[in-house]
């Protein structure tokens, strides 16, 4: 099973922008995802108040988990390491997007620890951590819902009348939708940047260690 996880965060990416990022990577990569589950937990519960989360995780053992980013597990180290653990104990493989790394029981220890090392230097970065939401990011839609299904007929050929009429939908609103999120883009990979070669060579090297 391959889900998509996505959670809402107001220093870091939007719902949107994860969604977005997850499914470019997943025609990129071609990877048919089978669910998608967005964590609406404030971002103050620790994860054992987060027995939405916890729950489905015990009841997908196995399955392929795409994620933007390390910091929609959590923004709390404490936590992230938990979540890191048991998610490799119950043979869950990660797929984080934003680096494009991909990590499992069978990684390399140190890929893991330049994951959260990362995260780490990122949440004690005070300049990050006042981001906000990036000019231009899009609120939720209507269509959201119709996300996998829009980018399938994209894929087919389908012409946007020819999509509105499936849905049942305004064909002019349905076209702003399109265009506002970049879909045909997103329906053939191409907004993810180039994946270098050394990708988890990057994420190791970028382990902040003290300096004496």
């Amino acid at each position: 099973m391959v889900i998509a996880y996505i959670r809402p965060d107001k220093n870091f990416a939007s719902v949107h922008e994860q969604l977005q990022m997850i499914n470019s990577y997943a025609v990129a990569n071609n990877i048919l995802i089978d669910d998608e589950f967005i964590d609406q937990t404030s971002q103050s519960k620790r994860l054992e108040a987060r027995e939405e989360v916890t729950s489905y995780f015990r009841n997908t053992i196995g399955s392929t988990l795409l994620v933007y980013d390390a910091w929609v597990l959590s923004t709390n180290m404490e936590d992230v390491t938990q979540m890191f653990s048991c998610l490799l104990k119950n043979k869950f493989t990660v797929h984080f997007v934003r680096q494009s790394v991909i990590i499992s029981e069978q990684s390399n220890a140190m890929l893991v620890l330049g994951l959260m090392d990362e995260l780490r230097q990122r949440v004690q970065d005070d300049s990050k951590k006042v981001i906000g939401r990036p000019k231009g990011s899009k609120s939720s839609s209507k269509f959201d819902i119709y996300m996998n299904d829009i980018l399938e007929f994209i894929q087919q050929g389908k012409s946007v009348s020819e999509m509105a009429r499936e849905l049942n939908v305004s064909r002019s609103s349905l076209k702003d939708f399109i265009e506002s999120r970049e879909l045909k883009l997103v329906a053939h990979g191409s907004l993810l940047p180039k994946v270098p070669e050394n990708a988890e060579e990057q994420v190791i090297n970028k382990i902040s260690c003290p300096q004496s």
